[in-house]
Parts: structure tokens; C-alpha cells; sequence
């Protein structure tokens, strides 16, 4: 019987220990997407507890607590943060077979050396330990990515945000760079009058321009796209139920945002028209920067509307979606690449009974113009685990080249979650090697330990357009920037 989480755990057999400790384990990580609070790597944050870094603001948790029975003020609510952590570490043995046993125990051995499993009986010993370091220098938010050997990250930013703490860190000395992406959802969301014409003012107030009509709601909106490009953005982002690939016209888009702004509200169909409209003008935009855009599918958001109304978005209470996405996905890409503006473009599906749609779907639009253009994403949200992960990777590799894939992301809000990178890793790594040991694939372990290294970092690093990532061989105690 093999030893829990020891060395080779997730690794089968000896050629997957082998690519996994000589090729991926040390291989730097390149975080292009995620939903880290730039602010606190700015301020370089000192967390005071194990509660404020691993439970402040994790649905993921709050979700196992509470199918655990643990009621929401010990989740989301005013309880003290260590009673917080007790009923999370109560919770813990409840989650066996959940991702969340393996990254719990992934980070407490990680960042902070413990290797005890955590319940009710060793909570407060672990508890103290962990804060104990985490209130030490080696333990502020910069020395956590240090500690995980992050070359690179990616926030989440909404075309309205300043970006000040982006521009800080771009003078600052910390050789990790940290730049923005640019997150439109807002800006194109009108199923909600009142709310789209606040979230109007906020460009308005952005950009310093007056809006009066469509044309110049997308002039100041161009205007942020502009400012994130100056400001080092090389990349956008849509979370999305489906694509919107809807006909329309521009004057009829601009009919529909003149009736939202004088507070009508709109049938679905005009909706649905004015989405498919501002996806396409962000594509476009995306395309003459040269930029990559990711679009996150199949999220059915804010299912319980008495906690949505109580607590809002963001707080565990969303599912996978049903929805098609096949022929819109399709309409979408097709018009851009028929009029040669299709950006390089990363698909992300959150419905694993479409992993092969999206894996097809993807080669439609893989030209030839540049290596893995057009990429199906990593496991994403429900699926960023054991079963998902390989299903995705599966799919990839029947139907593409999981060669030219650029792999694994936190999409995190936690600064403890770059343990899933390792998970991913490992989990890449006994795919191949349970396959060379089958004889399904040559033994040479040279090449696919290449591919392997490819897959962690090197067509990532190849694939975005950031002028500043660390080289392999850098370790994160020396790392140099080079241009």
C-alpha cells in the first residue's frame, strides 16, 4: 500500500516518477489566469491566520461546509476566525474523495511543512503552526508566489478599474510580473437595466468622456482597452453562460442601447443581439492588439436566489450549465476567421459532456498561421480536478495535439492554490507514463519529457505576448526578468 501524498503520489509507475521528478516538478508556473487581489501582492499582505489566506472569500469550502451541516456564519458571516477554521477543519475528513482533501493537504505540506491530516483533533495545533509562520517574513504574499516559483500573473479587471496597483508593481523591484486582463462581462450585460446604466457611468467616469449613444459608449470602451494595452495587458477574458452569435445590425444594436439607456427593458432577443454584437467588437479589438482571448463557457451562476439576494454573487452558489454551444461557438469564430480576425483564442468548458465538442471545435480554426492557436483550456471551476482534469486532457489528445496545449491555471483567489499546478503535473505525467509502460507509446523519455516541459510552461511562455517571464533553469530564490 502506497504512503497518502508521499512523493509520488498520483505517479503509477516508474516512468511517470520519472517525468514528473526530472521533467515538470521543477518548472516554473505561469498563472495566466486568475482571480488573485493585486492589491495585496502590491502591498506585499501579511496574512495574520491560517482563516484570512485559506477560508476569506473560498466558495469552494464554503460549499463542503455547508453540505457538512455547518451553518452559513461560520462560512460567509462574522464568526471569529479560528471558531471559522474549526468548523472547516471538522468538515475536512467529511470531503474524502473531493478535490478538496488533496489540495488541503497538498498546501499544508507545501507552503507550510505539515504533514499531519487535518480534523478536529489536530486543528488548533495546526492552526497555530501555520499562522505562526504565515506572521513571519518569509511568509508575505510575494514570498508565497516565491515559494511556488510563479514567474508570471495574470488578474481579472473589469475595463472600468484603474489599474494602479498594476502600475505600481510595474516600477516596483519584484521580479514577478503581475499584469491585468482585460474582463468586459459588465460591460455587455443589459439583462438588467438599472445596472447596466450605473455600470455605464462607471466608463463614462473611466474613459472622462460623456456617453451619448452607442458609437460613443464603444469610443470610451476602446478607450479601456487602450489603457489596459498601455499598461501591459496582454490578454481578455469572457465568463459566460454560452457565445452570443446572434445577426444583428449596427444600427439596430445601437436602437437597443438607446432604449436601455432611457430604461426600457429589453426582450431576449434584443439581448441576446446586443451581446453578440459587443463579443465581436471585443474580438476585434482584441485581434488588431494582438492579444489573447479567453472565453470561460457553461456557468449557471446565482442558482438560489434567497442567498444570492442575502449574500451575492461569488459566495458557492453556482452549478455547471446545460447549455448548447456547438453552433454559436461555431457562427462566432467562423465570423471572425472569415474576415481574418480571429486572435489566438483559448476555449474553457465547464460541461465535460461537451470535452469533445470543444476539442473538434477547436482544430475548425487551428490555421496553421501559428502553433495551438485556437486551444480547448484546461479543466476549469468544477472540473480543475482529478477525474475533469484527465477527461479534458483525454479529449484533447484524441481529437488535437495536447502537445501544443498550454496547460494548467489557478483561477484561484487564494495565494495557497498553486499546489493545483503541481496536481495537474502530476497528473500529465502518469498519463504518459502508464501509456509508455502499456507500449502504447515509445519509450523515450527524453521526447516526451520535452513535450511534458512544454505542457508546464514552455508553450505558454511561447504563446502569450508578455515581454518579461523567467527562464526554466531560474530558480525563484535568483530569479532574473529577461526581456
Amino acid at each position: 500500500m502506497k504512503k497518502f501524498l508521499d512523493e509520488n503520489f498520483l505517479l503509477e509507475n516508474k516512468t511517470a516518477e520519472k517525468l514528473y521528478h526530472d521533467f515538470a516538478k521543477h518548472m516554473p508556473i505561469i498563472d495566466y489566469h486568475c482571480h488573485l487581489p493585486q492589491t495585496q501582492i502590491a502591498t506585499d499582505h501579511q496574512f495574520q491566520n491560517l482563516t484570512q489566506v485559506w477560508l476569506y472569500g473560498d466558495h469552494y469550502k464554503w460549499r463542503a461546509m455547508r453540505t457538512n451541516g455547518v451553518d452559513e456564519s461560520y462560512c460567509t458571516g462574522n464568526k471569529p476566525d479560528y471558531e471559522k477554521f474549526e468548523q472547516w477543519a471538522k468538515t475536512v475528513p467529511y470531503t474524502l474523495r473531493n478535490p478538496l482533501y488533496h489540495w488541503t493537504h497538498l498546501e499544508l505540506q507545501r507552503y507550510f511543512g505539515v504533514n499531519e491530516l487535518l480534523s478536529a483533533d489536530t486543528a488548533k495545533s495546526i492552526y497555530e503552526t501555520c499562522s505562526e509562520q504565515l506572521r513571519t517574513p518569509d511568509f508575505t504574499v510575494r514570498n508565497l508566489l516565491r515559494k511556488m516559483n510563479v514567474a508570471m500573473v495574470c488578474t481579472t479587471d473589469d475595463p472600468a478599474d484603474d489599474l494602479k496597483d498594476h502600475q505600481f508593481l510595474a516600477k516596483d523591484s519584484f521580479e514577478t510580473p503581475v499584469l491585468p486582463a482585460f474582463r468586459p462581462d459588465a460591460a455587455m450585460n443589459v439583462d438588467n437595466t438599472e445596472n447596466f446604466i450605473k455600470y455605464v457611468g462607471r466608463i463614462e467616469k473611466a474613459a472622462n468622456v460623456s456617453v451619448t449613444d452607442f458609437k460613443s459608449y464603444l469610443d470610451a470602451l476602446k478607450s479601456r482597452h487602450d489603457y489596459f494595452a498601455a499598461n501591459g495587458c496582454g490578454v481578455s477574458d469572457h465568463g459566460l453562460e454560452e457565445i452570443y452569435a446572434e445577426d444583428y445590425t449596427e444600427a439596430g444594436v445601437a436602437e437597443i442601447f438607446k432604449k436601455v439607456m432611457a430604461g426600457g427593458q429589453l426582450t431576449l432577443e434584443e439581448r441576446r443581439q446586443f451581446k453578440s454584437a459587443m463579443l465581436v467588437y471585443f474580438a476585434e479589438w482584441d485581434w488588431e492588439r494582438g492579444w489573447v482571448q479567453q472565453y470561460h463557457l457553461g456557468a449557471l451562476r446565482n442558482n438560489n436566489l434567497r442567498r444570492m439576494r442575502e449574500l451575492g454573487p461569488d459566495t458557492g452558489w453556482d452549478s455547471i450549465g446545460d447549455f448548447q454551444q456547438g453552433r454559436a461557438l461555431a457562427k462566432f469564430l467562423g465570423k471572425l476567421d472569415d474576415g481574418n480576425k480571429l486572435a489566438k483564442t483559448i476555449i474553457y468548458n465547464l460541461n465535460p459532456a461537451d470535452n469533445e465538442l470543444m476539442a473538434t471545435m477547436i482544430g475548425n480554426f487551428n490555421d496553421g498561421s501559428i502553433a495551438g492557436k485556437v486551444q480547448f483550456g484546461s479543466g476549469w471551476w468544477f472540473l480543475d480536478q482529478k477525474d475533469g482534469m484527465t477527461r479534458q486532457m483525454n479529449a484533447l489528445s484524441n481529437m488535437g495535439l495536447i502537445s501544443r496545449f498550454i496547460g494548467m491555471l489557478t483561477d484561484s483567489r487564494s495565494f495557497l492554490s498553486f499546489p493545483r499546478h503541481e496536481y495537474f503535473r502530476r497528473l500529465l505525467c502518469n498519463l504518459f507514463g502508464k501509456e509508455v509502460e502499456n507500449g502504447e507509446l515509445p519509450n523515450d523519455v527524453a521526447w516526451i519529457g520535452q513535450v511534458v516541459q512544454d505542457i508546464c510552461y514552455n508553450n505558454a511562455k511561447q504563446y502569450f505576448n508578455w515581454q518579461y517571464l523567467r527562464t526554466p533553469e531560474t530558480s525563484a530564490a535568483n530569479a532574473q526578468l529577461i526581456k
